[in-house]
């Protein structure tokens, strides 16, 4: 039995999509979460600030005692990962790799579509992934900027962001696409505008998911897992570098009484 709880970070409220997927496969695990909405949104960082970000992060859930770190971040999965993970010495996980094994699973056509940041867009990580997985791949990605700002405000319907949905992801239609990623990990709070969007013809990946599952597989062999405790709630904490009480009103609508408390700390 090992009761020590798992780091979670995102830039912002984004990452609750990550939590959402750990209450259901791993309820009895307790968890850290931590979203830098001071530096939200990432898409416009450059790599040398969000590798500050990634160890003043990383090295703040460290020091809390957790056993593994989710990186419930696209951004910070495809570009800071690649140059930390083998800097702290705890499992990091992201969510790159399990999106791309998912799509390369559910295709039929070859044809994957990527929708992310525009840092996570630059790296290429899905492409590289997907063509490892089949060179044969054919993968068209795009930005969607305004996307994360409507999800931190809990804008997650309307004209504006049908409109938005459709910009982005149109183009990718057009170049017949089967598969649809969504590479950050606000979006999945989209689903349901995407989904109406692209329709049956596309099935639409939430690489959170999976990355769950792999986390669940990571902490049994290593003999990471919790095991209940009938008299024990699992802690469930959650800190923001930025406004506290608008990441509680988001984070609430998002998810509901999960989220009890929000505190603001300071780790730059």
């Amino acid at each position: 039995m090992n009761d020590r709880p798992i780091g979670v970070f995102d830039s912002g409220v984004g990452g609750l999509t990550v939590v959402r997927s750990m209450l259901q496969y791993l309820p009895d695990e307790g968890f850290i979460y931590f979203g830098d909405t001071a530096h939200v949104p990432y898409g416009n960082k450059t790599e040398e600030q969000l590798l500050r970000y990634a160890h003043n992060i990383i090295s703040y859930l460290i020091s809390r005692g957790v056993k593994a770190i989710l990186v419930a971040c696209g951004t910070h999965s495809s570009v800071t990962m690649p140059l930390v993970q083998d800097q702290f010495p705890l499992p990091l996980l992201g969510v790159v790799k399990a999106g791309a094994r998912t799509a390369a699973r559910v295709t039929s056509n070859g044809r994957i579509g990527i929708t992310a940041t525009q840092a996570t867009i630059n790296s290429r990580a899905y492409t590289r992934e997907l063509q490892f997985i089949n060179h044969k791949f054919e993968v068209f990605e795009t930005a969607c900027p305004s996307l994360v700002p409507m999800v931190e405000v809990g804008q997650l319907s309307g004209i504006e962001v049908r409109n938005a949905v459709a910009a982005y992801i149109g183009p990718l239609l057009d170049k017949g696409i089967d598969t649809l990623v969504l590479g950050c990990t606000h979006y999945p709070f989209l689903t349901p505008v995407i989904k109406d969007f692209v329709g049956s013809a596309v099935t639409v990946v939430d690489p959170s998911l999976e990355t769950v599952e792999e986390l669940k597989s990571l902490l049994a062999t290593s003999g990471l897992l919790h095991q209940a405790e009938t008299n024990k709630e699992p802690l469930r904490e959650f800190y923001v570098s930025g406004d506290d009480q608008s990441f509680y009103r988001v984070g609430r609508l998002l998810m509901g009484d999960v989220i009890k408390k929000v505190n603001h700390i300071d780790i730059d």
